[in-house]
């Protein structure tokens, strides 16, 4: 995989086919630049931020609302610094939601001017933060009508990694019996939700709270974790346990509540956290020296299957998430809004728990507002600037 330099910024003005097919390419925007890891203060919005050209398979997405994952307020702060480091300034986000305002000569799945939804992978150095975005056509799909921009921002991320972890991995099916440790995260509500809607049988832990929205989502019970001593409340054995919390405590506890022949998926990977701290030469082979270990020592103990699982763009999964939104089977609530020139604000705010779990940024026209959403503890918040 090739990682982009800063050469990929440079500006370059489109060709004139370019220009005749995508009226509405722009050159530079304002976008939020991150010039180097720490805290809030570092974040700047900044003009006339260089567009790149357009790929083939590219779509430039007019951004209405993009929301703030905890992913990004990590990699602020360091995390993942082994790949992005020599590429700083780097732009943060990962959802959006917008209209398409150009796309690349080989797009075919969406047009200029639709509203569409989507996730870039978490690699990506040019994120969301800005007031076009651009992603990959196989990032993106179409907007629920149903959905407002602020509200489909929330979504896309958090989603995509649970779908990899219950479909992609598991392979859940109807019937089965699913627990979700801290399942009022998004990555959380959007899995207890996935596996609703296949047919599963879903518990789930949570703080206090969550548990009235995740019995609504269709969770047969929502234990909390601060009340409640988990292990005695639930009962039985599950088919695939997907742990977003990634604690040993939370592990031991899952890989115990497994039949043989299970799935553990964790989101707590240690793949980025050992590169961040021996380099990518010698971070990478240990950590999947660790994934191997484990691998290994829980398929010969209790016969199950581990795994590390991450977000991943994935148009299957994207338009199976967008089904669901149309049948009002996957929702994530969103808080609060922010203008994009509180971008501080609002990691700050992240930072402090006062919006925990993962939030949304929204673009809008200038001077305009964007949205949070907050859940509690391991719970969702969602927050919007406007661009």
């Amino acid at each position: 995989m090739r990682i982009p330099s800063n050469r990929d910024f440079t500006r370059i003005t489109p060709s004139a086919f370019t220009y005749h097919r995508l009226k509405s390419y722009v050159s530079d925007c304002r976008a939020v630049l991150l010039p180097s890891f720490g805290g809030p203060h570092l974040l700047q919005l900044r003009s006339h931020v260089p567009v790149p050209p357009l790929k083939s398979h590219d779509v430039l997405v007019r951004a209405r609302a993009v929301s703030v994952n905890p992913l990004d307020t990590r990699m602020r702060a360091g995390y993942g610094r082994s790949i992005f480091e020599r590429l700083l300034p780097i732009i943060l986000g990962r959802d959006v939601s917008g209209e398409v305002a150009a796309v690349g000569d080989k797009v075919r799945l969406v047009s200029v001017g639709e509203q569409v939804f989507g996730a870039l992978h978490p690699t990506a150095v040019r994120g969301t933060y800005a007031d076009y975005a651009i992603l990959s056509e196989e990032e993106v799909t179409p907007k629920p009508d149903s959905l407002t921009h602020v509200e489909a921002s929330a979504i896309p991320f958090a989603a995509l990694t649970a779908w990899r972890a219950l479909k992609s991995t598991a392979r859940i099916s109807e019937g089965q019996r699913i627990l979700v440790v801290g399942g009022g995260g998004a990555v959380g509500l959007s899995a207890v939700q996935f596996a609703v809607a296949a047919g599963c049988s879903v518990v789930t832990t949570c703080g206090s709270q969550s548990v009235d929205r995740l019995l609504a989502a269709g969770a047969e019970q929502a234990v909390d974790y601060i009340a409640e001593d988990v292990e005695l409340a639930i009962k039985g054995k599950f088919d695939a346990v997907l742990d977003t919390i990634g604690m040993p405590e939370t592990e031991r506890m899952g890989i115990n509540f497994l039949k043989r022949g299970g799935h553990y998926m964790t989101l707590q990977g240690e793949a980025a956290s050992l590169s961040d701290r021996y380099g990518l030469i010698i971070g990478l082979p240990a950590a999947t020296a660790v994934l191997l270990k484990k691998q290994l020592l829980y398929r010969f103990s209790h016969g199950i299957e581990y795994s590390w699982t991450y977000m991943r763009d994935d148009l299957e999964g994207l338009t199976e998430i967008r089904k669901l939104c149309e049948a009002g089977k996957m929702k994530i609530p969103v808080y609060k809004t922010f203008p994009i020139a509180q971008v501080k604000e609002a990691h700050e705010a992240k930072d402090k728990k006062l919006i925990p779990g993962p939030h949304a940024e929204k673009p809008k026209m200038p001077d305009k507002v964007k949205v949070l959403n907050n859940l509690g503890s391991y719970e969702v918040c969602c927050a919007c600037f406007s661009l």
